[in-house]
């Protein structure tokens, strides 16, 4: 009978990676943020006015959570004469919030 080989151990994150990481799912960590993601992961593009309606917080709160959201990269924006249009940055982001949907739903 052959040795039984180990699985290879996942490489250790290193301390600015594991920084990130960290940083990444503090943006998550907030139920106003969540609303606000919530309401742009169908895709659409929508203004503070709208997301503050949608996330039942103030337009001053949301124009805050944007400004941290597109810093970490999660959120991107668009101009339009004096309206700012959000919109998520990209499918990974869905993906990344619709798995934690997932997991709390089913845990």
């Amino acid at each position: 009978m052959p040795p039984r080989t180990r699985p290879a151990k996942p490489a250790a994150l290193d301390e600015r990676a594991a920084a990130q990481l960290a940083e990444l799912f503090r943006a998550f960590s907030d139920t106003s943020r969540i609303r606000i993601i919530s309401a742009l992961a169908d895709g659409n593009e929508k203004n503070v006015s709208a997301l503050a309606e949608a996330a039942d917080v103030s337009e001053s709160a949301v124009s805050h959570h944007m400004r941290g959201l597109r810093q970490m990269r999660l959120v991107r924006a668009r101009k339009s004469g004096r309206q700012v249009f959000y919109r998520l940055d990209g499918d990974h982001v869905v993906a990344l919030f619709k798995q934690g949907l997932d997991h709390v739903r089913h845990g």
